[in-house]
């Protein structure tokens, strides 16, 4: 894609501070993080968004995240890790390229907090929601 920035970025045409690659997945630091070592983790490939990207891609994707969050952990012992992966503009996705943050959590890092705005559901809207989303 000639016009994502993340494209440009692996081709070479934007400069990062990278912490991985190999040849399916690019890891580098956000120019904008949430948190001191804030990552993005992306396939090198373009794909929109998870809708999009192939199954043994994302798994690829999976294992470096997981490998960021290893050293993170090890590197700057944050309280917790927030791994996240928006899909579309109403989700907070801003750049349409599949990467997930992997955001490093210390005392006073702003993180969303859903207590309180979660919702009740009754047992036939339950029933009715596992039955329509069943994957068989």
């Amino acid at each position: 894609m000639d016009d994502c920035i993340f494209c440009k970025i692996i081709r070479g045409e934007i400069p990062c501070y990278k912490v991985y690659e190999d040849d399916y997945v690019v890891a580098f630091l956000d120019n904008l993080p949430l948190s001191k070592g804030h990552i993005l983790v992306l396939a090198r490939e373009h794909y929109e968004d998870i809708l999009q990207i192939p199954e043994d891609t994302l798994c690829k994707v999976s294992k470096v995240v997981r490998k960021v969050a290893l050293k993170l952990k090890e590197e700057y012992k944050p309280e917790g890790i927030f791994i996240n992966q928006n899909n579309g503009i109403k989700a907070g996705q801003t750049i349409y390229h599949f990467h997930v943050h992997v955001k490093p959590i210390y005392d006073g890092t702003p993180v969303l907090n859903e207590t309180g705005r979660r919702y009740k559901c009754s047992h036939e809207e339950m029933v009715k929601a596992s039955d329509q989303l069943k994957i068989i």
